[in-house]
């Protein structure tokens, strides 16, 4: 089964410097039939103003992906790393038994679109760790690029989840296709462009759930970057 959500029915805050869309209840939204799928838990697509940010503040016992698609965003975190993240960089960052961290934008121009992303882990209060990769275009294009997992297979960061990351940039004739055990499920978020799903056309925003699906076709993409995720049930 695959079902879409637009990406207008998304949750949405203007706090003025941030500018957010929630894809799961988070903060001051809540919808009690979107809380999660599997064991995705937070999909933020966070636009920060130039010259602010995210003051600092804890997490636990959450695997956090940051996937940055313009702008740069600088990590400043308790167990002593300072990095900045733009474009093409995928960030992981497991909080296991608690990490405080700081999210800025401190270009004076420009705003940092990023998307901020939770998954539940499978084991609770290991050491707070962190990891850093860049991901190319080249190696997105027209593919499935593997981004996160448990393994580090492919060279993906390495999370403490039953989950798997991917990202794509589509466009023209491009196509590509995964696999789905169907006792899992799969989410996939078109960042930006426009895709066809399994059949079903996407524009930027939207979202597709799949559950007993045993496949995922992704074709006939416009300008299309795409976030896909194999989930535990």
């Amino acid at each position: 089964m695959l079902t879409i959500r637009k990406s207008g029915e998304r949750g949405y805050a203007d706090h003025g410097w941030l500018k957010s869309y929630h894809s799961f209840s988070f903060a001051g939204y809540y919808d009690p039939a979107h809380m999660g799928w599997g064991n995705l838990r937070v999909i933020n697509e966070d636009r920060i103003a130039p010259g602010t940010g995210f003051g600092t503040h804890g997490h636990r016992d959450m695997e956090i992906i940051s996937y940055v698609v313009s702008g740069e965003l600088a990590h400043k975190d308790s167990i002593g790393n300072v990095k900045g993240i733009p474009p093409g960089d995928v960030q992981r960052m497991s909080a296991g038994r608690g990490v405080q961290h700081s999210e800025f934008n401190h270009a004076p121009n420009e705003t940092t679109h990023f998307f901020q992303i939770w998954i539940e882990p499978d084991v609770t209060g290991v050491e707070p760790s962190y990891e850093q990769k860049t991901f190319e275009s080249v190696q997105k294009n027209g593919v499935l690029r593997l981004v996160a997992s448990p393994d580090g297979a492919q060279g993906a960061v390495r999370i403490h989840a039953d989950a798997r990351m991917y990202c794509g940039l589509f466009d023209g004739l491009q196509s590509a296709a995964l696999e789905l055990n169907p006792d899992r499920k799969a989410y996939l978020h078109l960042v930006r462009g426009q895709l066809e799903v399994n059949g079903t056309v996407l524009e930027a925003g939207d979202a597709a759930l799949l559950q007993r699906e045993t496949r995922l076709l992704i074709a006939n993409g416009k300008d299309a970057e795409v976030l896909v995720f194999d989930l535990s049930a």
